[in-house]
């Protein structure tokens, strides 16, 4: 669901310190709500909000609480965060390696198409 990985993208872009409820409401709200897809905050105020306190529960999780009454953040030592970790690190070091034989192939085109 879009609103799941809003969440996830503003606390990996908060970092280690964490953002508070409100805080990620507000940016969950205005990355989804538009003029053509209108949403209620109260919806997602709640939705949020249950989804950080069901997911941060757990110790193995991705998401935990932070410090301080409201503040959650990326759980870095979950098997799960690490494991996202390695596949977007794997799937950066092979789209750098498409890149540099892209650029080689563009380098060796012929001027006059010969």
């Amino acid at each position: 669901m879009k609103l799941e990985q809003e969440i996830f993208n503003v606390l990996v872009q908060a970092g280690s310190q964490g953002l508070k409820l409100e805080k990620i409401v507000r940016h969950v709200y205005n990355s989804c709500n538009s003029i053509f897809t209108p949403l209620d905050y109260r919806y997602v105020y709640g939705f949020v909000s249950q989804y950080l306190i069901k997911n941060s529960k757990n110790p193995s999780s991705i998401i935990e609480k932070g410090k301080g009454y409201g503040v959650y953040r990326i759980n870095y030592k979950s098997s799960a965060m690490q494991q996202l970790m390695l596949d977007f690190s794997s799937a950066s070091i092979q789209k750098e390696e498409d890149d540099c034989e892209n650029s080689k192939q563009s380098q060796e085109l012929d001027l006059f198409g010969n």
